[in-house]
């Protein structure tokens, strides 16, 4: 998609500084012609270095858009048990303030996998994050698996930039038709892709005649054209 990119070897290991007592680790990737940076949250139970974030870090860097993957603080204690909200959101603002310090030319968007997503939106809610000009959601996870409720979103009406939700039609924490309703609810400044038959974690059964890899390829398909077309403001075509 787009012009090609020469790719960056490895990912850069960074130190992110939360508060006084408090550092988390980041992974940035970044070409050096990158022309956005979507600072990127881990899910509740899977850390950065997951092989699902490390894929949509390669394939972004691919198209042109760098990533800076971090570390929530209880992630990075070997913890199982997410942060309160307060600090979570000071991590997001944290990762923010990072990914503009060292790559200043570049647009920011912002968002991540389930609990990640959902913690930028809380964040970009109650404050809007600097310099931030779009979210990106990799599986909201809009309420408990089978209890089917819209609740976990209501901060949602107060963000004011552009969103992209990315949902699979089996995510057992996102009933479908509220995700739709949502996105609806939400108007222009909301954009929902779907994809058939995949779960929370975008997996896809063997039925559907389609692989886990190939659903990620898409994803970030997805993800890097909306960046170019909401975000930079360019006509791309996938």
């Amino acid at each position: 998609m787009g012009e090609s990119v020469t790719m960056a070897a490895e990912p850069h290991e960074i130190k992110i500084t939360v508060d006084a007592g408090r550092q988390v680790s980041g992974l940035l990737l970044a070409t050096d012609d990158a022309r956005a940076c979507y600072v990127l949250a881990h899910g509740a139970g899977a850390g950065m270095r997951h092989p699902f974030m490390a894929r949509v870090a390669t394939d972004l860097a691919a198209s042109g858009i760098a990533t800076l993957r971090y570390q929530f603080p209880y992630m990075e204690q070997g913890s199982r048990r997410p942060d309160a909200p307060a600090l979570a959101h000071a991590t997001v603002r944290a990762a923010v303030a990072e990914a503009k310090r060292r790559l200043p030319m570049c647009p920011l968007v912002a968002g991540g996998k389930s609990f990640g997503g959902r913690m930028t939106s809380q964040a970009q809610a109650a404050e809007p994050l600097p310099h931030v000009q779009g979210l990106v959601f990799l599986g909201f996870p809009l309420h408990p698996p089978g209890k089917p409720s819209s609740d976990r979103a209501t901060h949602i009406a107060g963000v004011r930039i552009p969103m992209l939700f990315v949902q699979g039609t089996r995510d057992d924490l996102a009933d479908l038709a509220l995700v739709k309703a949502l996105t609806e609810r939400l108007g222009a400044i909301a954009a929902l892709h779907l994809f058939e038959d995949a779960d929370h974690s975008f997996h896809v059964p063997a039925r559907s005649g389609r692989s886990d890899a190939m659903v990620l390829s898409e994803i970030t398909s997805v993800v890097a054209a909306w960046i170019e077309t909401t975000i930079l403001g360019r006509k791309v075509s996938l």
